[in-house]
């Protein structure tokens, strides 16, 4: 029953989004306004932080697919500079880890809030540094979604990883009714609230900004749309915590990049990079990706 209903639970989520998606794109002027009001009235400078790909695999692959997807990812040519980490699911960490070559590195999907025990599907921070793992990613909405992860809970996550040496990839967003009906940038503040309680070091700390409606959907933010909310994140990274986080924490973008679209996304002040899903999974089309990087010397970054 449980994977029946939540079958039928993102079924219904993708449909409505895609019924949804014309008034979502006939409400964001007054939106975009707004925004860029509440930017101007301090003066935050865009990001300084080196360009990030991140690949999230999520729960897909088998031996052959996966040994397939590496051999291709080693093929490609990454001329851009840009930080690169592809995570699989644990129980092809292993593998991936012998067989992908640099400049990729290889990244966890979760991890546990504390330290090993009784916690049975569980996978600490202390078993992925001993792996070799170096970066996590943490609070994907698909988590706090399915999972009941919540603000505390995804910043006590972030804190212990990062305590146990790991680096981390913290996701944030919000769902097509919250940005519809304008709490968006409540959402947003009040997750990045909950990491600022728990968090003093920000230097390992990549933010991954991924509107719930984008993912795997097919439907993208719109370069304008992304950019705009990046630079009120990195604003609330200034007011909050302090101009120097602000400008080296790098702000990815996620929600159904791909080959085609990365090049003018990447070209945006404050986009920092990208936290992929389904592209990640092609090979040629993730290291078109990596190379959009690229589009940042256009914009001085």
């Amino acid at each position: 029953h449980f994977h029946l209903n939540m079958a039928m639970t993102m079924a219904f989520r993708q449909a409505n989004t895609r019924t949804q998606v014309s008034s979502l794109r006939n409400s964001n002027a007054s939106r975009r306004v707004a925004l860029r009001n509440r930017r101007t009235s301090t003066c935050v400078a865009a990001g300084t932080g080196k360009f990030f790909v991140g690949g999230n695999w999520k729960c897909n692959g088998s031996h052959v697919a996966v040994e397939k997807l590496v051999k291709d990812l080693n093929a490609g040519s990454v001329t851009a500079n840009v930080d690169i980490v592809c995570a699989p699911p644990f129980v092809y960490l292993p593998q991936v880890l012998g067989a992908l070559e640099a400049p990729y590195q290889v990244g966890a999907q979760n991890c546990w809030v504390g330290k090993g025990g009784a916690f049975t599907g569980e996978v600490a921070a202390e078993m992925l540094v001993d792996l070799g793992i170096n970066w996590v990613i943490l609070g994907h909405s698909e988590r706090r979604a399915l999972c009941g992860e919540d603000n505390e809970f995804v910043a006590e996550k972030v804190a212990y990883a990062l305590e146990q040496g790991l680096s981390v990839i913290v996701c944030i967003g919000e769902t097509l009714e919250q940005r519809e009906n304008g709490t968006m940038m409540t959402i947003l503040n009040d997750q990045l609230k909950a990491i600022a309680a728990k968090v003093s070091d920000w230097d390992r700390v990549v933010i991954a900004y991924e509107p719930v409606w984008a993912i795997g959907t097919g439907v993208v933010a719109t370069p304008e749309q992304a950019q705009e909310v990046h630079a009120e994140v990195r604003k609330w990274l200034a007011d909050n915590v302090s101009s120097n986080v602000s400008s080296k924490t790098r702000i990815l973008y996620g929600g159904s990049v791909n080959g085609k679209n990365c090049q003018e996304l990447a070209g945006k002040d404050d986009i920092d990079g990208f936290l992929v899903g389904g592209a990640s999974l092609k090979g040629e089309e993730f290291v078109t990706i990596c190379n959009s990087a690229s589009e940042k010397g256009s914009v001085g970054v």
